[in-house]
Protein backbone atom coordinates (compact mmCIF):
# COMPACT_ATOMS: atom_id res chain seq x y z
CA UNK A 1 0.00 0.00 0.00
CA UNK A 2 1.16 3.51 -0.81
CA UNK A 3 -1.08 6.06 0.91
CA UNK A 4 -0.35 9.77 0.86
CA UNK A 5 2.54 10.39 3.30
CA UNK A 6 0.51 12.70 5.51
CA UNK A 7 -1.95 9.90 6.36
CA UNK A 8 0.79 7.73 7.80
CA UNK A 9 1.27 10.25 10.62
CA UNK A 10 -2.41 10.95 11.35
CA UNK A 11 -4.60 9.25 13.94
CA UNK A 12 -8.39 8.91 13.70
CA UNK A 13 -10.31 11.82 15.21
CA UNK A 14 -12.30 9.80 17.74
CA UNK A 15 -13.06 9.66 21.44
CA UNK A 16 -10.69 7.30 23.23
CA UNK A 17 -13.66 5.10 24.16
CA UNK A 18 -17.09 4.77 22.53
CA UNK A 19 -20.26 5.19 24.61
CA UNK A 20 -21.11 1.46 24.48
CA UNK A 21 -17.55 0.57 25.51
CA UNK A 22 -17.78 2.98 28.45
CA UNK A 23 -21.06 1.39 29.56
CA UNK A 24 -19.46 -2.07 29.60
CA UNK A 25 -16.22 -1.05 31.31
CA UNK A 26 -17.85 1.00 34.07
CA UNK A 27 -21.04 -1.10 34.37
CA UNK A 28 -23.35 1.87 33.88
CA UNK A 29 -26.58 2.28 31.95
CA UNK A 30 -26.17 5.71 30.42
CA UNK A 31 -23.21 8.03 31.15
CA UNK A 32 -23.85 11.77 30.98
CA UNK A 33 -21.90 12.99 27.96
CA UNK A 34 -20.65 16.52 28.64
CA UNK A 35 -17.79 16.28 26.15
CA UNK A 36 -19.37 16.92 22.74
CA UNK A 37 -21.26 20.21 23.24
CA UNK A 38 -24.61 18.64 22.41
CA UNK A 39 -27.87 20.34 23.38
CA UNK A 40 -28.94 18.75 26.70
CA UNK A 41 -32.53 19.86 26.07
CA UNK A 42 -32.91 17.79 22.91
CA UNK A 43 -34.72 19.30 19.92
CA UNK A 44 -37.95 21.04 19.01
CA UNK A 45 -41.16 19.01 18.99
CA UNK A 46 -41.62 20.30 15.43
CA UNK A 47 -38.80 17.99 14.40
CA UNK A 48 -40.39 14.81 15.73
CA UNK A 49 -43.57 15.24 13.68
CA UNK A 50 -41.65 16.24 10.55
CA UNK A 51 -39.44 13.13 10.72
CA UNK A 52 -42.40 10.80 11.29
CA UNK A 53 -44.11 12.20 8.19
CA UNK A 54 -40.94 11.68 6.16
CA UNK A 55 -40.34 8.02 7.08
CA UNK A 56 -42.50 6.57 4.25
CA UNK A 57 -40.12 8.26 1.76
CA UNK A 58 -36.90 6.60 2.99
CA UNK A 59 -36.63 4.53 -0.19
CA UNK A 60 -36.17 7.75 -2.18
CA UNK A 61 -32.96 9.72 -2.59
CA UNK A 62 -32.86 13.10 -0.85
CA UNK A 63 -33.19 16.35 -2.76
CA UNK A 64 -29.65 17.06 -3.94
CA UNK A 65 -30.27 20.81 -3.73
CA UNK A 66 -32.09 20.69 -0.37
CA UNK A 67 -34.75 22.92 -1.94
CA UNK A 68 -37.20 23.16 0.99
CA UNK A 69 -34.47 23.83 3.55
CA UNK A 70 -32.70 26.20 1.17
CA UNK A 71 -35.86 28.28 0.74
CA UNK A 72 -36.70 28.42 4.45
CA UNK A 73 -33.16 29.17 5.54
CA UNK A 74 -32.69 31.88 2.90
CA UNK A 75 -35.86 33.56 4.16
CA UNK A 76 -34.80 33.20 7.80
CA UNK A 77 -31.32 34.66 7.20
CA UNK A 78 -32.46 37.25 4.62
CA UNK A 79 -30.00 35.99 2.02
CA UNK A 80 -30.41 34.65 -1.51
CA UNK A 81 -30.79 30.92 -2.07
CA UNK A 82 -27.63 30.90 -4.16
CA UNK A 83 -25.72 32.14 -1.08
CA UNK A 84 -26.18 28.78 0.68
CA UNK A 85 -24.47 25.39 0.59
CA UNK A 86 -25.42 22.40 2.76
CA UNK A 87 -23.19 19.72 4.24
CA UNK A 88 -23.06 16.60 6.36
CA UNK A 89 -22.35 18.64 9.48
CA UNK A 90 -19.83 21.47 9.64
CA UNK A 91 -17.04 18.88 9.61
CA UNK A 92 -17.83 18.00 6.01
CA UNK A 93 -18.06 21.64 5.01
CA UNK A 94 -14.56 22.20 6.41
CA UNK A 95 -13.41 19.26 4.31
CA UNK A 96 -15.15 20.65 1.21
CA UNK A 97 -13.51 24.06 1.66
CA UNK A 98 -10.09 22.44 2.02
CA UNK A 99 -10.71 20.23 -1.01
CA UNK A 100 -11.69 23.23 -3.11
CA UNK A 101 -9.04 25.75 -2.04
CA UNK A 102 -6.03 23.94 -0.56
CA UNK A 103 -3.32 21.72 -1.96
CA UNK A 104 0.42 21.25 -2.20
CA UNK A 105 2.21 24.60 -2.33
CA UNK A 106 -0.59 26.46 -0.52
CA UNK A 107 -1.12 27.19 3.17
CA UNK A 108 -3.82 27.90 5.72
CA UNK A 109 -3.59 30.31 8.67
CA UNK A 110 -5.22 29.28 11.94
CA UNK A 111 -5.00 29.70 15.71
CA UNK A 112 -2.94 27.30 17.81
CA UNK A 113 -5.85 26.76 20.21
CA UNK A 114 -8.91 26.09 18.10
CA UNK A 115 -11.02 23.39 16.45
CA UNK A 116 -8.54 20.71 15.26
CA UNK A 117 -10.44 19.82 12.08
CA UNK A 118 -9.14 22.94 10.28
CA UNK A 119 -5.57 21.77 10.57
CA UNK A 120 -6.42 18.12 10.04
CA UNK A 121 -8.25 18.66 6.75
CA UNK A 122 -5.66 21.11 5.43
CA UNK A 123 -2.93 18.54 6.08
CA UNK A 124 -5.00 15.91 4.25
CA UNK A 125 -4.87 18.10 1.16
CA UNK A 126 -1.09 18.48 1.43
CA UNK A 127 -1.23 22.15 2.43
CA UNK A 128 1.15 23.82 4.87
CA UNK A 129 -0.07 25.21 8.18
CA UNK A 130 0.72 28.66 9.57
CA UNK A 131 -0.29 28.19 13.20
CA UNK A 132 -0.49 31.41 15.21
CA UNK A 133 -0.29 31.37 19.03
CA UNK A 134 -3.51 32.47 20.68
CA UNK A 135 -3.71 35.34 23.16
CA UNK A 136 -5.78 34.70 26.30
CA UNK A 137 -7.89 32.07 24.55
CA UNK A 138 -8.60 34.38 21.60
CA UNK A 139 -7.35 34.50 18.04
CA UNK A 140 -4.39 36.86 17.75
CA UNK A 141 -5.71 38.74 14.71
CA UNK A 142 -2.66 40.94 14.16
CA UNK A 143 -0.29 37.97 14.10
CA UNK A 144 -2.66 36.02 11.87
CA UNK A 145 -2.48 38.90 9.39
CA UNK A 146 1.32 38.80 9.61
CA UNK A 147 1.27 35.04 8.91
CA UNK A 148 -0.43 35.51 5.53
CA UNK A 149 1.82 35.22 2.47
CA UNK A 150 1.42 34.81 -1.29
CA UNK A 151 0.55 31.12 -0.88
CA UNK A 152 -2.15 31.58 1.74
CA UNK A 153 -5.57 30.46 0.52
CA UNK A 154 -7.65 30.14 3.71
CA UNK A 155 -7.78 31.82 7.13
CA UNK A 156 -9.80 29.96 9.76
CA UNK A 157 -11.64 31.94 12.44
CA UNK A 158 -13.53 29.84 15.00
CA UNK A 159 -16.08 32.22 16.45
CA UNK A 160 -16.95 31.58 19.26
CA UNK A 161 -13.73 29.67 19.64
CA UNK A 162 -13.76 25.99 20.46
CA UNK A 163 -12.49 25.02 23.05
CA UNK A 164 -12.17 28.33 24.95
CA UNK A 165 -15.56 29.96 24.25
CA UNK A 166 -13.83 33.31 23.60
CA UNK A 167 -14.65 35.29 20.45
CA UNK A 168 -13.35 37.67 17.78
CA UNK A 169 -14.91 41.15 18.06
CA UNK A 170 -16.54 42.76 15.03
CA UNK A 171 -13.86 45.43 14.64
CA UNK A 172 -11.16 42.77 14.81
CA UNK A 173 -12.79 40.80 12.01
CA UNK A 174 -13.23 43.93 9.89
CA UNK A 175 -9.55 44.76 10.43
CA UNK A 176 -8.58 41.28 9.26
CA UNK A 177 -10.80 41.49 6.19
CA UNK A 178 -9.38 44.88 5.29
CA UNK A 179 -5.82 43.65 5.71
CA UNK A 180 -5.79 40.61 3.44
CA UNK A 181 -6.11 40.17 -0.30
CA UNK A 182 -9.61 39.21 -1.40
CA UNK A 183 -8.14 36.12 -3.03
CA UNK A 184 -7.71 34.75 0.51
CA UNK A 185 -10.83 33.02 1.82
CA UNK A 186 -11.73 34.03 5.39
CA UNK A 187 -13.85 31.35 7.03
CA UNK A 188 -15.85 32.28 10.14
CA UNK A 189 -16.97 29.06 11.79
CA UNK A 190 -20.02 30.06 13.85
CA UNK A 191 -21.13 26.62 15.05
CA UNK A 192 -22.21 28.11 18.40
CA UNK A 193 -23.78 31.26 16.99
CA UNK A 194 -27.18 30.69 18.65
CA UNK A 195 -25.57 30.81 22.11
CA UNK A 196 -23.78 34.13 21.59
CA UNK A 197 -24.72 37.04 23.84
CA UNK A 198 -21.89 39.53 23.25
CA UNK A 199 -23.05 42.77 21.66
CA UNK A 200 -19.82 43.27 19.74
CA UNK A 201 -19.97 39.85 18.10
CA UNK A 202 -19.62 40.29 14.31
CA UNK A 203 -22.69 40.62 12.13
CA UNK A 204 -20.92 38.39 9.64
CA UNK A 205 -23.79 38.02 7.18
CA UNK A 206 -24.00 41.79 6.88
CA UNK A 207 -20.22 41.99 6.36
CA UNK A 208 -20.43 39.45 3.57
CA UNK A 209 -21.91 42.14 1.30
CA UNK A 210 -18.67 44.15 1.40
CA UNK A 211 -16.25 41.22 1.60
CA UNK A 212 -16.86 38.63 -1.14
CA UNK A 213 -14.06 36.43 0.27
CA UNK A 214 -15.94 35.82 3.54
CA UNK A 215 -17.73 32.55 4.22
CA UNK A 216 -19.76 31.77 7.36
CA UNK A 217 -20.30 28.19 8.50
CA UNK A 218 -23.06 27.19 10.91
CA UNK A 219 -24.74 23.98 12.01
CA UNK A 220 -27.96 22.39 13.21
CA UNK A 221 -25.95 20.06 15.49
CA UNK A 222 -25.59 22.33 18.50
CA UNK A 223 -28.45 24.61 19.64
CA UNK A 224 -30.95 22.96 17.27
CA UNK A 225 -30.15 19.55 18.77
CA UNK A 226 -29.81 17.63 15.50
CA UNK A 227 -26.27 16.30 15.98
CA UNK A 228 -27.19 12.73 15.01
CA UNK A 229 -28.64 13.84 11.67
CA UNK A 230 -25.45 15.69 10.62
CA UNK A 231 -26.46 18.82 8.78
CA UNK A 232 -24.58 22.11 8.54
CA UNK A 233 -24.46 24.96 6.07
CA UNK A 234 -22.31 27.70 4.63
CA UNK A 235 -23.26 31.27 3.71
CA UNK A 236 -21.15 33.08 1.13
CA UNK A 237 -21.03 35.01 -2.13
CA UNK A 238 -22.58 33.02 -4.97
CA UNK A 239 -19.20 32.68 -6.72
CA UNK A 240 -17.78 30.85 -3.68
CA UNK A 241 -20.91 28.73 -3.34
CA UNK A 242 -20.59 27.54 -6.95
CA UNK A 243 -17.08 26.29 -6.21
CA UNK A 244 -18.16 24.53 -3.02
CA UNK A 245 -21.16 22.96 -4.74
CA UNK A 246 -18.81 21.48 -7.32
CA UNK A 247 -16.65 20.02 -4.54
CA UNK A 248 -19.44 18.42 -2.49
CA UNK A 249 -21.13 15.05 -3.00
CA UNK A 250 -24.56 15.23 -4.66
CA UNK A 251 -26.55 13.54 -1.88
CA UNK A 252 -24.42 14.58 1.09
CA UNK A 253 -27.37 15.52 3.35
CA UNK A 254 -30.11 12.99 4.05
CA UNK A 255 -33.82 13.38 3.49
CA UNK A 256 -34.47 13.19 7.24
CA UNK A 257 -31.79 15.77 8.01
CA UNK A 258 -33.14 18.28 5.51
CA UNK A 259 -36.71 17.84 6.75
CA UNK A 260 -35.72 18.05 10.43
CA UNK A 261 -33.62 21.19 9.92
CA UNK A 262 -36.42 22.93 8.00
CA UNK A 263 -38.87 22.11 10.82
CA UNK A 264 -36.41 23.17 13.53
CA UNK A 265 -36.02 26.60 11.95
CA UNK A 266 -39.73 27.25 12.49
CA UNK A 267 -39.42 26.98 16.28
CA UNK A 268 -37.21 29.88 17.36
CA UNK A 269 -38.86 29.91 20.78
CA UNK A 270 -37.09 26.62 21.48
CA UNK A 271 -33.74 28.18 20.52
CA UNK A 272 -34.43 31.20 22.72
CA UNK A 273 -35.26 28.96 25.70
CA UNK A 274 -32.10 26.90 25.20
CA UNK A 275 -30.03 30.09 25.01
CA UNK A 276 -31.49 31.40 28.28
CA UNK A 277 -31.02 28.10 30.13
CA UNK A 278 -27.46 27.81 28.87
CA UNK A 279 -26.61 31.34 30.01
CA UNK A 280 -28.05 30.67 33.48
CA UNK A 281 -26.04 27.46 33.86
CA UNK A 282 -22.85 29.11 32.61
CA UNK A 283 -23.19 31.57 35.47
CA UNK A 284 -23.51 28.55 37.75
CA UNK A 285 -20.15 27.28 36.47
CA UNK A 286 -18.57 30.71 36.92
CA UNK A 287 -19.62 30.75 40.58
CA UNK A 288 -18.19 27.26 41.04
CA UNK A 289 -14.86 28.39 39.59
CA UNK A 290 -14.81 31.47 41.84
CA UNK A 291 -15.46 29.30 44.87
CA UNK A 292 -12.49 27.05 44.12
CA UNK A 293 -10.19 29.72 42.70
CA UNK A 294 -10.12 28.15 39.23
CA UNK A 295 -9.22 30.12 36.13
CA UNK A 296 -11.64 29.92 33.21
CA UNK A 297 -12.56 31.73 30.02
CA UNK A 298 -15.94 33.52 29.85
CA UNK A 299 -17.83 31.59 27.18
CA UNK A 300 -20.06 32.57 24.30
CA UNK A 301 -20.81 28.90 23.61
CA UNK A 302 -22.50 26.04 25.45
CA UNK A 303 -19.28 24.87 27.09
CA UNK A 304 -16.64 26.16 29.49
CA UNK A 305 -12.84 25.80 29.45
CA UNK A 306 -11.42 25.52 32.97
CA UNK A 307 -7.86 25.30 34.28
CA UNK A 308 -8.14 22.90 37.22
CA UNK A 309 -4.46 23.13 38.16
CA UNK A 310 -4.06 19.34 38.10
CA UNK A 311 -3.38 16.76 35.36
CA UNK A 312 -6.67 16.47 33.45
CA UNK A 313 -6.33 12.73 32.81
CA UNK A 314 -6.91 11.92 36.47
CA UNK A 315 -9.98 14.08 36.81
CA UNK A 316 -11.52 12.87 33.53
CA UNK A 317 -11.02 9.26 34.66
CA UNK A 318 -12.51 10.07 38.08
CA UNK A 319 -15.58 11.70 36.57
CA UNK A 320 -15.93 8.87 34.07
CA UNK A 321 -16.08 6.37 36.92
CA UNK A 322 -18.91 8.49 38.36
CA UNK A 323 -20.82 8.47 35.06
CA UNK A 324 -19.72 11.77 33.48
CA UNK A 325 -17.79 12.19 30.24
CA UNK A 326 -15.90 15.48 29.84
CA UNK A 327 -13.08 16.53 27.50
CA UNK A 328 -9.46 16.95 28.52
CA UNK A 329 -7.97 20.21 27.26
CA UNK A 330 -5.09 18.20 25.79
CA UNK A 331 -3.13 21.28 24.80
CA UNK A 332 0.54 22.02 25.62
CA UNK A 333 -0.36 25.62 26.40
CA UNK A 334 -3.01 24.52 28.92
CA UNK A 335 -1.76 21.19 30.27
CA UNK A 336 -4.14 21.26 33.25
CA UNK A 337 -7.34 22.27 31.47
CA UNK A 338 -10.67 20.60 30.81
CA UNK A 339 -13.66 21.48 28.64
CA UNK A 340 -17.13 20.78 29.95
CA UNK A 341 -20.39 21.02 28.00
CA UNK A 342 -22.98 23.02 29.94
CA UNK A 343 -25.69 20.49 30.76
CA UNK A 344 -29.05 20.74 32.49
CA UNK A 345 -29.26 22.13 35.99
CA UNK A 346 -29.34 18.63 37.51
CA UNK A 347 -26.49 17.35 35.37
CA UNK A 348 -24.34 20.33 36.32
CA UNK A 349 -25.21 20.06 40.03
CA UNK A 350 -24.33 16.36 40.08
CA UNK A 351 -21.11 16.93 38.15
CA UNK A 352 -20.03 19.70 40.52
CA UNK A 353 -20.54 17.42 43.53
CA UNK A 354 -18.02 14.93 42.12
CA UNK A 355 -15.73 17.70 40.87
CA UNK A 356 -15.76 19.28 44.35
CA UNK A 357 -14.84 15.97 45.95
CA UNK A 358 -11.91 15.57 43.59
CA UNK A 359 -10.64 19.14 43.97
CA UNK A 360 -10.84 18.80 47.74
CA UNK A 361 -8.35 15.92 47.74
Amino acid sequence: MNPKPQFLEMNPYLLEKGIDEIKQIYKMNCPVNLSSNENPYGFSENVREAIINEIPKLSLYPDGKASLLRRRLAEFLSVQRENLVFSNGTDELIRIICRAFLGTGTNAVLSSLSFPQYKRNAVMEGADIHEVPHVNGRHHIEKMIDAVDDNTRVIWICNPNNPTGEYVREQELIHLLNSVNQNVLVVCDEAYYEYVEARDFPNSIHLMKDYPNLIITRTFSKAYGLAALRIGYGIAHSDIIKILEAARETFNTSRLAQTAAAAALEDQNFIKECHQKNRKELEHFYRFCWRYGLNYFPSQGNFIFIDIGKPPEKITDHLLSEGFIIRSGNNPEFPTSIRITVGTSKQNDDLMVHLSQYLGN
